[in-house]
């Protein structure tokens, strides 16, 4: 069941690198920095992840991440899937889910072992915005 919204965030796309074709099949690399906040605590991700595209004009990816308290005393990491569709020009949004890790026992514990469900999206300009749920 889906819960309450945990986070969002507003960033940047840093680089874009394809990382392999194979059968004719790109596989392309996707770095981003974002700023944001989970449950009103300010932090900061870095995350990577790749796609691939599927033949009924889907895309498919996955991807791994750091986010990052502003005193950067707590750290927690997610890795994640997600399928995404391009929704206008340039403009790709995806959804999926997201597995949190933290050995943090302050204010972003709450974090540990919790499934997020996600909503996430970029545009030409490589800015990108998202939102994440508890999934219960």
């Amino acid at each position: 069941m889906l819960g309450e919204q945990i986070g969002e965030g507003k960033g940047k796309i840093l680089s874009q690198r394809v990382i392999d074709v194979r059968d004719g099949i790109p596989k392309v690399e996707i770095s981003f920095t974002s700023s944001g906040k989970f449950k009103g605590i300010e932090a900061t991700e870095v995350a990577t992840y790749s796609t691939t595209p599927r033949s009924d004009g889907m895309i498919y990816g996955e991807g791994c991440g750091v986010v990052l308290t502003k005193d950067g005393k707590e750290t927690v990491t997610w890795t994640g899937q997600g399928i995404g569709r391009f929704v206008s020009q340039g403009r790709i949004r995806f959804a999926g889910s997201l597995f949190f890790r933290t050995s943090s026992l302050g204010q972003l514990g709450f974090l540990n072992n919790l499934v997020g469900i996600f909503e996430y999206e970029s545009d030409e300009q490589g800015n990108s915005s998202s939102k994440i749920w508890e999934w219960k």
